[in-house]
């Protein structure tokens, strides 16, 4: 069932990347144009392609952690694996990783409530729209460390999802 549901979250998580970067593309072509054209540039723009960068790094990530697509060293594990060394490693690696996400939801949330007041100039947005990629790519994080932990407990191998779904 988690694998389901994570396979649509990867979908979506695609699809919006996608959309995002075609966004960003025509934004920064559009601001390219009309400064050097027409000597004018919408105030809008570079923060509108400034925080769809950060969600589809943020949101990238989570994708790419579930995917298990991070760059890492792969000598150790490959040399140990099926040992008692090797789970071992493997249970450091799952204990890493959720220490990690939980500095990133509990900082991150803690980021949202702080930027609540403060809004950003060009778009005249709350901030904390722009910082709730955080807790919400920590989430998602969470959700795949669940589902390699599962895995780790069946005995199974940590699978690597198909890039293209």
């Amino acid at each position: 069932m988690l694998d389901a549901i994570l396979g649509k979250v990867r979908s979506v998580l695609y699809w919006f990347s996608f959309v995002a970067m075609m966004v960003m593309l025509v934004t920064i072509f559009a601001q390219v144009i009309t400064r050097y054209g027409f000597g004018y540039t919408p105030e809008w723009s570079e923060e509108l392609a400034r925080y769809l960068f950060v969600y589809v790094v943020f949101l990238g990530s989570a994708l790419i952690m579930g995917e298990s697509g991070h760059l890492s060293v792969e000598f150790l594990p490959n040399h140990f694996k099926g040992t008692f060394v090797g789970k071992l490693l493997k249970l450091l690696t799952l204990v890493c990783g959720y220490l990690f996400v939980a500095i990133l939801l509990t900082q991150g949330t803690k980021m949202v409530q702080v930027m609540t007041f403060q809004e950003s100039p060009g778009l005249e947005i709350s901030m904390s729209y722009i910082y709730a990629v955080i807790p919400v790519s920590a989430t998602l994080m969470l959700l795949y460390l669940i589902r390699d932990t599962i895995r780790f407990v069946k005995g199974e191998d940590v699978k690597h999802e198909e890039v293209h779904s």
